[in-house]
């Protein structure tokens, strides 16, 4: 058994063992990341716009039709936008660009 396993080692110790470098399909797809990611971070941006607007409206609505409980919907309206927000702010720190 360990002539085996010894023959077997010196086969593929002989064998010339090969990889693909990878370095330039990296770099190429750290770029195509950084030109979706860009998009996305301003999506982000956008969609948080649209959560402070469309908040605001519902808001001033409640406060205008005399509901005297809507704390909890500036809460939620305020946190779903800043966490928009931070969401482009941490995709854009993990990946570096």
């Amino acid at each position: 058994m360990k002539k085996i396993l010894l023959v077997l080692a010196c086969c593929f110790a002989a064998c010339s063992v090969s990889a693909q470098p990878g370095i330039a399909e990296m770099q190429q797809a750290q770029q195509d990341l950084k030109f979706t990611f860009f998009s996305a971070f301003d999506l982000s941006l956008i969609v948080a716009g649209l959560f402070g607007i469309i908040g605001g409206l519902r808001i001033y609505k409640n406060a205008q039709t005399g509901t005297d409980k809507f704390s909890a919907d500036v809460a939620a309206w305020f946190f779903a936008a800043i966490f928009m927000t931070l969401a482009g702010v941490f995709l854009r720190a993990i990946f570096g660009i």
